[in-house]
């Protein structure tokens, strides 16, 4: 009968449509200016508070290692489901939520119900590091907003800052990432900041660290209280993305006990040195492996919606 034939051509064509490569075209015809708006919206939100960049980057991030880049993150909390947001490493921590909201009312007023937050999210990584000095990055689109969000799988699938290279190195494999794609992806750390709770146990009880670097870090995080007392990630150029979060690693000055690990293996440690003298290979490297990670499993076609509002579904 030709019948199971056709519905399995059916089949076939639904799993490739699902799967479907994003483009960097998708919304040429349907919101033409899209990166314009973005670009704008986050160069004036950067020139506010340089912070927002990182924050930015790292909600994607974020957002992409739990069931890929579909949004997710963006979900509040409801009767149904207790959200990413809840999740440890985000609870009084993950930020930006404000500017992908006005991003996406912008969005909305210049092409309504076209373009995902899912989207915006990646858009806004790659605008926030730009904006910061960072390397740009060609981004795919075409995603879906997910319909519900995973307390419990963010708290699984984000790399906590107390990991050691191990751990470090199963959690981005865990992913598809190799350990150089790793490496590479933590020098995200040459911006943004720690809040005391994430780097209290390294500046007070490790030995791997430059001892007038925890003396001064001390300062501003106490041994009891100060939980979110906040600290630079890289405190040479704190909000210029470059490649000095490596030659920090290399005299001991790694803030997060995770960052400090990456001298812990002949392969991790010479990578390190190589970005201390070439930032390009850096940058280069940096900017592939956001191109991997803004491809983790997105929902597209008529998978998952639009959502008109980010923090709630339809």
């Amino acid at each position: 009968s030709i019948i199971p034939k056709i519905a399995l051509l059916f089949l076939v064509i639904g799993s490739i449509s699902a799967n479907a490569q994003l483009s960097p075209n998708f919304y040429d015809s349907t919101c033409p200016d899209l990166s314009n708006i973005v670009r704008d919206a986050v160069r004036a939100a950067v020139a506010a508070e340089a912070r927002m960049g990182a924050s930015l980057l790292r909600l994607h991030f974020h957002d992409c290692f739990v069931n890929g880049c579909d949004g997710s993150v963006l979900l509040a909390n409801t009767a149904t489901f207790t959200g990413e947001q809840s999740a440890l490493p985000n609870v009084n921590s993950l930020r930006g939520f404000n500017v992908i909201d006005d991003i996406k009312a912008r969005v909305e007023s210049a092409c309504p119900g076209v373009v995902s937050c899912a989207d915006i999210v990646a858009l806004a990584a790659v605008e926030g590091t730009v904006a910061l000095n960072g390397p740009y990055w060609t981004v795919g689109l075409g995603r879906r907003d997910s319909l519900t969000a995973s307390e419990a799988a963010a708290n699984n699938d984000i790399p906590t800052p107390l990991l050691d290279l191990n751990g470090l190195i199963s959690s981005f494999a865990n992913k598809g990432f190799t350990t150089a794609e790793m490496v590479a992806l933590s020098g995200s750390h040459t911006i943004g900041q720690a809040r005391c709770t994430s780097f209290r146990n390294r500046i007070y009880k490790e030995t791997n660290i430059d001892p007038t670097f925890a003396s001064q870090r001390r300062a501003n995080c106490p041994a009891n209280g100060g939980d979110n007392n906040l600290a630079p990630l890289d405190e040479v150029t704190p909000t210029a993305f470059d490649g000095n979060y490596y030659g920090n690693l290399v005299g001991q000055r790694g803030l997060l006990h995770s960052d400090q690990q990456l001298l812990n293996s002949v392969a991790t440690a010479a990578q390190v040195k190589s970005y201390t003298t070439d930032s390009q290979a850096f940058f280069n490297d940096f900017a592939s492996g956001m191109v991997k990670m803004s491809n983790l499993s997105p929902l597209t076609g008529s998978q998952g919606e639009i959502r008109r509002n980010c923090a709630r579904v339809n």
